[in-house]
């Protein structure tokens, strides 16, 4: 009797195997019709139900699914069914996380609709993942300029005042300065400052996501990855102990500029210096 069950249980797990193999097979064949007749809604949702059943099939159908989802997606855009798009991105990075050429192509339907920061931050990972991606880094320099005022880039090359700041932060850290907290971070240089000043305890805050990884990046190129800690937030949001462990000794900022009422800083600073900020002796 325990041999006949045995038998019977294996009989059934070789017909289900064989109907998933029959059902992967029609789906292919039902997909590459629909690509033939321009039904690319369909193809898409043939080629879901194929990889979910077959996730070993992921390479060979790498670039036509690609391409039929770039497809669909025109469609979706041009019916306005906005929703439906990004749902259709969601579910082909989850079957294919690291894959640069979806990411960029995210990014660009997020460009076209306004939301530049977010399109930045797939344009930036598809760079990741391949540094040679000559589209993806064309993208992320294209919306980088959207994202980042002319004079950021001018005050990063002004060697002079940067100069002032590092000795500015160096005076402060013979003071006596144990701790310092980067308010609007950017790139991360002030934080840099601090930390090669010989700051033990630097954090560091980005409300852009954009900068924010861009401080990632910088941070980490120079080694400090370990050293600085850096939170995408706003000031505003930054809480001891949740984030910090206590009041810092210094703050220091580089987001005083034309739109100074406008951008929050007096707030942010006087947020930090009533909730942030060691208070002077």
């Amino acid at each position: 009797m325990p041999r006949s069950n045995a038998k019977t249980h294996r009989s059934h797990r070789g017909s289900r195997e064989a109907g998933r193999r029959e059902l992967i097979s029609r789906s292919l064949q039902s997909a590459q019709h629909c690509l033939e007749a321009e039904d690319f809604g369909t193809a898409y949702a043939h080629y879901l139900l194929v990889l979910n059943l077959a996730p070993e099939l992921k390479a060979a159908v790498k670039e036509t699914f690609q391409f039929t989802l770039f497809k669909w997606a025109e469609e979706l855009d041009s019916l306005g069914r906005i929703q439906d798009l990004f749902n259709c991105y969601e579910q082909a990075l989850e079957l294919y996380p690291d894959d640069e050429v979806i990411c960029n192509s995210m990014g660009e339907h997020l460009f076209r609709m306004g939301f530049r920061d977010e399109a930045a931050g797939y344009f930036h990972k598809a760079v990741k993942l391949n540094p040679d991606f000559a589209d993806a880094k064309e993208n992320f320099y294209r919306v980088a300029n959207w994202l980042v005022e002319r004079w950021h880039f001018i005050m990063l090359n002004d060697t002079k005042r940067n100069l002032l700041y590092l000795k500015a932060i160096e005076n402060v850290v013979r003071s006596g300065c144990k701790s310092v907290l980067d308010i609007g971070t950017g790139t991360g240089i002030l934080s840099l400052f601090a930390k090669k000043a010989g700051t033990p305890y630097v954090y560091a805050c980005e409300l852009s996501k954009t900068m924010y990884e861009l401080a990632c990046d910088v941070v980490a190129a120079n080694n400090m990855g370990s050293e600085i800690k850096l939170f995408h937030l706003k000031s505003l949001d930054i809480e001891i102990p949740k984030h910090i462990p206590e009041r810092v000794s210094l703050v220091v900022t580089e987001t005083v500029d034309a739109g100074l009422f406008g951008e929050g800083i007096v707030e942010s600073l006087i947020h930090a210096w009533e909730h942030l900020l060691l208070p002077p002796k």
